[in-house]
C-alpha cells in the first residue's frame, strides 16, 4: 500500500517519473526557505559564539544529508535558536573544535536512539518541558542580543546581562542601535503588508535593506568579519584533553535536545500537511548523520527547524527535494558570495535574533500551562534555563513534570456527607471514595473514617481502579469497629478495583470501566437482597436502585434533564421488543431526550389501526415532535419468536390467552420466513438458530409494514423519512443491521459476520 501523495506506477510499483510541472512547486518552495534560512543561520552562529560560516555549514547539511535521509519529506533541518545556549556554553567551556567533537557524537547517539526505534519515546516528554525550554532559550538570546545590538559585550550569564544593562544604555553605539532596531521594524511592519508582499520573507528583506542603508556608515559600526568563504573554514573537530564527564553530559544532553526538538518539529509538520507522515524512528537517524557530517566538517549542531518547515509547507512543497535544494543554494551562496556576507552589520543580526528570541517566548504556551494546572513546572523550568543553564532547566522541569503527573494518578477523592437520617433516628453518613488509592490515600482517609459518629449507618460507595492493601486492611478494620458500636456498614465497589483482590495478593489496576460505576450493571450484580420473598426483593432492589441514583448519578444528569424539563426533541423513534435485556439507550450510546421509545412483545408494528398505542405513538413522533427516524430492533433469544415458532399452523378454535392473541398477528411472518426469507437465510449462514433467524425476518417484515403505512410512504419515498432495521445479538453484546438483502455487522469488527453456534 503507498503512502497518501506517493502514487505508486500501475506496473511497476514504483514512484512515477516527475516531470519539471512536478518540480516547480518544489523549486519554489526551496528558493524561499533559502532566503529565510540564509539571516537566521548567520545569526545563530554568531549567538552562539561560533564561526560565523559554521552555521552556514550546518545549514547546508542539515538541507541535503537530514533532508534527504530523514523521515519526515517537508521538514527542513539546520542550525536552530534551540540549541543557541547550549552550544555557547560548550565553545565556552571547550573550544570550538571539541564542540564539533561533541556534534559528531551527539549523531551517533541519535542515530543509535532510531536504530533501537526510541523515536516515540521522545514524545512522551511534557510539552510544557519543551515550550518553557524554548521560552527560557528565547529570553536568553534577548538578554544577549540587547547589549549587542547597543554595540556593548554581552555577558555569559543572565544576571551579569540584566546587572550590564545600564552600562550598555549609557555606553551606547547609536549607529548601531538604530541599526538594529530598524531591523525589528521593518520585520514588525513587514508582516502587516499585503500578501504579494509578504511572498518574500521579512527577515531577508529587514538584513538587506538595513545592510544597504548601513554601507555609507563604513567602518563606523562592527561588520561580520570572515577569511576565506565556505570551503576555506571547514574544521576537523578535536577530543579534549580531560574533562571527559563533562563532554559526555554535552554529548548526551545535545543529542536529547536536538532529538526531542527534531521529533516536535516534524509533528507539527505533519499536522500542517495531508502527505506522508513522519517516520520518526528514521528521522532521527537522519538528523543523526546530519550532525556527525556537520561535526566533521566545523558546523553547528543540526535540528529540525519549525520556522523554516513552515516556510516550506506554506510555500506549497510536495517532497523532500525542497529541502535537499534548499541547501544547495545555501551553498552556493556561500562559496562565490562570501564577500556579500562581510557587509552585514554585527547589530543587525542582533536585531534580527532578538526578534526570533521574542518569537520562543509564547504568552498562549504560558496561559495553556495555567489552564493545565502546570504553571509551577513552566515558570521553574523557564527560570532555570534563563539563570541556570539548559540541562538543569529541563531536568527539573522534567522532574516537577513526574512528580504532578504522580500526584494526579495516586491520589484519591475521600469525603463524607450526612444524608437523612433512619426511621429509628439514627444518622446516615455517605462516604465516597473515588480514584486511586494507596497509602498516600491513608491520612484523608483515616481522617474522614474518624470523624463519622459511632452507632450511624454508613454507605461507603468505592470507586477505584486501584486499592493497595493498606487501604483494604483500615477500611475493614474500621468497619468491624464502627459495627462494635452498634453502627452499620454497607460497602459498595463500583469501580474496576475490589478490596478483596488487594487483601488476597499484589494490588493490581483495573483495566476496564466497570459498567456498575456507569448505572447500568444489573441489580444482582451489586445488590445482595436475599430475605424476603419475590416481590419484597424486587421492591427493595428498585429501592436500593434509586438511592444509587440519587446519590451517584442524579447530579451528573441533573444540567442535561434541566434543559429538557420544557419539551423533547428526541432524534429516533426506536420501537423494540418489552424484553428485559435489550436497554435502548445502552446499545444506541444515547442519553435522555434522544429515543421516543415503544416497546411491545415481539416489537410488532401490525397493520393499520391493529394497535392504537403504535399507531397514537407514529402519530405524535412524527407529526408533533418531527422525527425523521424510525428503528425497528428485535433481538436473540426472544420469548415471542420461540413461541411463534412453537404455535400450531392452524388457530385453536379456544379463546387465546393474551400472548397468543398478540402472536397471531406474526403468523405471516412466521409463514414468510418458512417460505425461505433472504433474510433467514443469510442468517442461518452466519449460524444463527431458528429463533434469531425469525427475529430478523420478523425486523424486516414490521420495516415493510412501516413503508406501507399511509401516513409514512410519501415521506419515505421522497428521501425525508428513513427506516432502519437492527438486531441486537445479547449474548455477544453487538449489533447487527436487517436490510432486504441479508446482515451487515455494525461498529469495527472486520470481514464477515462471525459465525454463531447453531440453536
Amino acid at each position: 500500500m503507498s503512502l497518501p501523495g506517493t502514487a505508486k506506477h500501475p506496473t511497476t510499483g514504483s514512484p512515477p517519473p516527475r516531470t519539471a510541472g512536478h518540480w516547480r512547486p518544489d523549486i519554489a518552495a526551496s528558493l524561499v526557505v533559502f532566503l529565510v534560512a540564509l539571516p537566521l543561520s548567520l545569526g545563530i552562529a554568531t549567538a552562539s559564539g561560533a564561526p560565523i560560516m559554521a552555521g552556514l555549514i550546518a545549514a547546508v547539511i542539515g538541507g541535503i544529508v537530514a533532508g534527504s535521509l530523514g523521515g519526515s519529506p517537508l521538514q527542513v533541518s539546520g542550525p536552530a535558536a534551540g540549541l543557541t545556549v547550549i552550544v555557547a556554553g560548550l565553545i565556552n567551556q571547550f573550544g570550538w573544535q571539541v564542540t564539533c567533537a561533541i556534534t559528531v557524537c551527539a549523531g551517533v547517539l541519535q542515530i543509535l536512539f532510531g536504530l533501537s526505534r526510541l523515536g516515540r519515546l521522545a514524545l512522551a516528554i511534557s510539552p510544557v518541558v519543551v515550550q518553557a525550554m524554548l521560552a527560557g532559550i528565547g529570553a536568553t538570546i534577548v538578554l544577549q542580543q540587547v547589549h549587542t545590538l547597543l554595540g556593548a559585550q554581552s555577558r555569559s550569564h543572565a544576571w551579569e546581562n540584566i546587572a550590564a544593562l545600564p552600562e550598555s544604555l549609557i555606553g551606547m553605539h547609536w549607529q548601531a542601535a538604530l541599526l538594529g532596531l530598524s531591523v525589528i521594524a521593518v520585520i514588525l511592519i513587514w508582516k502587516r503588508l499585503p500578501e504579494k508582499f509578504r511572498k518574500v520573507p521579512a527577515q531577508l528583506v529587514a538584513v538587506a535593506v538595513v545592510t544597504l542603508c548601513s554601507l555609507p556608515l563604513g567602518g563606523a559600526v562592527e561588520r561580520i568579519n570572515i577569511t576565506g568563504n565556505l570551503l576555506e573554514v571547514i574544521a576537523l573537530p578535536a577530543l579534549p584533553t580531560g574533562g571527559w564527564g563533562l563532554f559526555a553530559i554535552g554529548v548526551v544532553t545535545m543529542a536529547l535536545i536536538a532529538s526531542v526538538e527534531s521529533l516536535l518539529s516534524a509533528v507539527a509538520v505533519d499536522r500542517m500537511q495531508h502527505g506522508p507522515r513522519t517516520n520518526f524512528n528514521r528521522e532521527l537517524m537522519g538528523q543523526g548523520a546530519a550532525n556527525i557530517s556537520s561535526g566533521l566538517l566545523g558546523g553547528l549542531p543540526v535540528t529540525g527547524v519549525i520556522v523554516r518547515s513552515a516556510t516550506n509547507v506554506a510555500s506549497g512543497a510536495q517532497t523532500r527535494a525542497s529541502a535537499v535544494m534548499h541547501g544547495v543554494w545555501v551553498l552556493l551562496f556561500s562559496v562565490f558570495f562570501a564577500p556579500l556576507i562581510m557587509q552585514i552589520p554585527i547589530s543587525v543580526l542582533a536585531g534580527l535574533l532578538i526578534v526570533v528570541g521574542i518569537q520562543l517566548i509564547k504568552v498562549a504556551d504560558l496561559l495553556n500551562a495555567r489552564r493545565s494546572g502546570e504553571t509551577i513546572v513552566y515558570l521553574a523550568t523557564f527560570a532555570t534555563v534563563v539563570f541556570g543553564n539548559l540541562l538543569e532547566g529541563v531536568m527539573l522541569g522534567l522532574a516537577l513534570s513526574f512528580l504532578m503527573v504522580l500526584w494526579r494518578v495516586v491520589r484519591s477523592n475521600v469525603h463524607a456527607e450526612r444524608i437523612d437520617d433512619t426511621p429509628e433516628g439514627a444518622q446516615r453518613w455517605h462516604v465516597m471514595v473515588e480514584g486511586s488509592c494507596s497509602f498516600l490515600s491513608m491520612p484523608r482517609l483515616s481522617s474522614v473514617l474518624t470523624g463519622i459518629p459511632e452507632g450511624s449507618e454508613v454507605i461507603v460507595d468505592i470507586e477505584a481502579d486501584f486499592i493497595d492493601r493498606s487501604v483494604a486492611e483500615t477500611l475493614s478494620t474500621w468497619k468491624i469497629r464502627h459495627e462494635a458500636t452498634d453502627g452499620r456498614v454497607s460497602i459498595e465497589e463500583h469501580g474496576t478495583a475490589a478490596l478483596q483482590k488487594a487483601l488476597d495478593g499484589p494490588p493490581q489496576r483495573g483495566r476496564l470501566r466497570s459498567a456498575i460505576s456507569s448505572g447500568m450493571a444489573p441489580w444482582n450484580s451489586w445488590q445482595r437482597t436475599h430475605a424476603g420473598n419475590a416481590a419484597e426483593r424486587g421492591e427493595r432492589a428498585l429501592v436500593r436502585g434509586i438511592e444509587q441514583y440519587h446519590r451517584r448519578h442524579a447530579r451528573m444528569v441533573q444540567p442535561d434533564m434541566e434543559e429538557l424539563a420544557a419539551e423533547q426533541n428526541p432524534r429516533t423513534f426506536f420501537l423494540t421488543c418489552a424484553d428485559s435485556r435489550v436497554i435502548p439507550n445502552l446499545i444506541t450510546s444515547s442519553g435522555a431526550g434522544d429515543l421516543f421509545t415503544v416497546r411491545n412483545v415481539g416489537n410488532v408494528v401490525g397493520s393499520v389501526g391493529s394497535d392504537p398505542s403504535v399507531e397514537a405513538a407514529l402519530e405524535f413522533a412524527i407529526n408533533e415532535l418531527g422525527v425523521r427516524h424510525l428503528v425497528i430492533c428485535g433481538h436473540s433469544n426472544c420469548g415471542a419468536m420461540d413461541a411463534l415458532l412453537k404455535q400450531p399452523e392452524k388457530a385453536s378454535s379456544a379463546t387465546p390467552n393474551p400472548v397468543e392473541g398478540w402472536l397471531r398477528r406474526l403468523r405471516e411472518v412466521r409463514g414468510i420466513y418458512k417460505a425461505g426469507h433472504q433474510v433467514g437465510t443469510a442468517a442461518q449462514r452466519a449460524g444463527y438458530g431458528e429463533t434469531d433467524q425469525l427475529a430478523m425476518v420478523n425486523v424486516i417484515q414490521q420495516i415493510e409494514q412501516l413503508a406501507a403505512h399511509p401516513m409514512l410512504a410519501q415521506q419515505i419515498n421522497d428521501g425525508s423519512l428513513i427506516l432502519t432495521g437492527l438486531f441486537y445479538d445479547i449474548g455477544a453484546a453487538r449489533m447487527v443491521r436487517v436490510t432486504g438483502e441479508g446482515l451487515e455487522e455494525m461498529g469495527h469488527m472486520p470481514g464477515e459476520l462471525t459465525a454463531k453456534t447453531a440453536g
